[in-house]
């Protein structure tokens, strides 16, 4: 006998109350037969609308496509009015705004933590019974993957050495015993809990909508619950394009950071002494074709395929210096620096430049400019932690969100500022020999087989990014196509192109310091973001206060509590709960 025919036998003596009752909590859920379906009940949602092509929003695509092609024929024509007008647009943001970065960054990372204890942290990020889409081992994989970048090979050298030869504003001078544990505590401030929980608070947002609500994958369709139909409108359509401009800086300031960090490479591991902007245009513009040319060609899985060897690279690199490197001080490094951090955690997120000029200029180069480049990068990492923690509860997405990455960057830095260090504090200047995107070539010089080890840097860098314009292109794609999941090649191809196009303007705009070009640019384009964070963070607390699950336990709190009270005023304490038919509801139940 087929399932199917056991299954319609079993129901032959399903009691008719019993089905009854089957066929009103269906109804209820799909909203069949006129009836619509209950706030309690957890209702299915359309996949196969949501994956459904929606074509260009050519308003959406339209405005910024214009604006983005207009910042870019104002860079490359006029660069030094570009240079002037961004400048002062950076010096009113830092005096006015730059409290705004600072106080948001450190309450998303107390909000989402709050999400995770609360009794929100139970509902799942999906169907009431849906188990996860991944495995745990596979879920933490993958959440690797998303804790690397261009960002770290950057910083990885650079940030906590030069935080030990210039320890920030108020924290001692430099070569002072405490320079280590500061240089250590600040790299993982900028890098840990406060960047992954501004990402939580996207991916969260997007997360619930898409796969519990049945959402498009839209920032502005997470706003419904706040601003209702007008999500659809024209106040729907602002936020998209604002989280386009976001990714589109954001992305340019990685790339080229990538850029300027393979000139580095070529400059030592070929002798190629160029090193005009000229340089970093041409190789923004090969490796902006090659991206291109693997979007044409249909090639995602060798992209995939070539990000996966790209982590396998990044874990040799990392074991190779571990291995030659002072492994001794390092492990020593990881308690210290862990330790430094918790402690001086509170006293980090609260600088701000009311401490004065010297505060501010520092706070312009470092936090402000990782808390924007962050937040501009919400939209892009916030739809891929999204995308892979379906069935997961709030509490495990926060859990693994914020600790994965933020143990990768804790081991990341204490394997290569580490060794920076120790190597610094032994007599060798790294600090002072050469730029501070060669500072990792220049510890790799340091140790053996240097030039295949630099080799393998470039390659890498190269990797992360053709890849990381391929992901940020889909993602500003996707918002350009009304959330569809596959956007058309034709706007992949023209976003990437335009990150490409940004990312040499943002270098041109910093002249013979690229870096600053990089850091202005960026705080500037993700300012407007900072305000569309706050209200996701809002409209995602309206929404999971009207979840079917906190209304099924409210329901089920008023029944029991009332049950209670009638039993002790009639029974004392002989009594007992039981569920039986209501005659005053066909097909109902009441706790008796």
């Amino acid at each position: 006998m087929t399932t199917e025919a056991k299954s319609d036998l079993d129901r032959s003596f399903e009691p008719e109350e019993h089905r009854k009752r089957r066929r009103l909590v269906k109804a209820l859920e799909t909203g069949k037969g006129g009836v619509i379906p209950h706030p309690a009940l957890d209702v299915p949602v359309d996949e196969e609308g949501q994956a459904r092509s929606r074509g260009v929003d050519w308003v959406v695509f339209g405005v910024t496509a214009v604006i983005a092609l207009g910042f870019l024929v104002w860079g490359f024509v006029s660069t030094p009015s570009l240079k002037s007008v961004s400048g002062s647009a950076l010096t009113w943001t830092m005096e006015n705004t730059g409290w705004l970065f600072v106080v948001t960054s450190s309450a998303f990372v107390l909000f989402v933590l709050w999400l995770a204890v609360s009794r929100f942290g139970a509902i799942p990020l999906g169907r009431d019974d849906e188990e996860p889409e991944f495995k745990t081992i596979s879920w933490i994989a993958m959440m690797f993957s998303a804790g690397m970048g261009i960002g770290l090979m950057f910083y990885g050298v650079a940030e906590p050495l030069s935080h030990l030869v210039t320890p920030p504003p108020g924290t001692g001078e430099a070569g002072n015993p405490e320079a280590m544990q500061t240089a250590m505590a600040t790299a993982l401030f900028h890098w840990t809990l406060h960047p992954w929980a501004i990402y939580a608070v996207v991916g969260l947002a997007i997360a619930y909508g898409v796969y519990r609500k049945g959402r498009l994958q839209l920032i502005s369709a997470a706003f419904a619950p706040l601003i209702g139909d007008r999500a659809n409108g024209p106040l729907g359509k602002i936020i998209d394009m604002l989280a386009i401009f976001a990714t589109l800086f954001g992305s340019a300031a990685s790339l080229g950071l990538g850029a300027l960090q393979i000139r580095s490479g070529l400059n030592i591991v070929a002798g190629f002494s160029a090193t005009g902007n000229a340089v970093l245009v041409v190789i923004i513009a090969v490796l902006t074709v090659a991206f291109i040319f693997s979007a044409v060609s249909g090639v995602a899985k060798g992209i995939q395929w070539l990000s996966n060897i790209n982590m396998v690279l990044a874990l040799a690199l990392a074991v190779f210096v571990f291995v030659v490197g002072p492994t001794v001080f390092i492990l020593n490094v990881i308690p210290t620096a862990l330790g430094s951090y918790l402690q001086d955690m509170a006293m980090m997120s609260a600088r701000s430049g009311a401490e004065g000029p010297a505060v501010d200029t520092w706070l312009q180069s470092w936090t402000v400019f990782y808390w924007a480049w962050w937040l501009s990068w919400t939209p892009f990492v916030g739809m891929f932690i999204a995308r892979i923690s379906r069935g997961r509860t709030i509490r495990q997405f926060v859990t693994g969100v914020l600790l994965v990455p933020s143990v990768v960057s804790l081991i990341w830095f204490a394997i290569f500022g580490g060794a920076a260090i120790s190597i610094q504090q032994g007599g060798v200047d790294l600090a002072g020999e050469g730029t501070t995107e060669g500072q990792l070539f220049t510890l790799l010089d340091q140790f053996p087989f240097a030039t295949v080890a630099s080799i393998v840097v470039i390659v890498l860098v190269a990797i992360f990014f053709v890849s990381g314009a391929d992901a940020a292109s889909i993602v500003m794609g996707s918002l350009s196509e009304r959330g569809t999941i596959e956007p058309s090649r034709a706007t992949v191809v023209f976003w990437g192109a335009a990150t490409g196009a940004v990312a040499a303007v943002m270098l041109l705009v910093g002249g013979d310091d690229a870096l600053t070009g990089l850091q202005s640019l960026t705080i500037l384009a993700a300012l407007p973001f900072v305000l569309v964070m706050v209200g996701l963070a809002v409209a995602l607390v309206k929404d999971l206060r009207t979840d079917s699950m906190m209304i099924r336990r409210r329901y089920a709190a008023e029944a029991i509590d009332d049950a209670v009270i009638a039993g002790v005023v009639e029974h004392g304490d002989d009594f007992v709960i039981a569920v039986e038919k209501d005659p005053d509801a066909p097909g109902g139940a009441a706790v008796r």
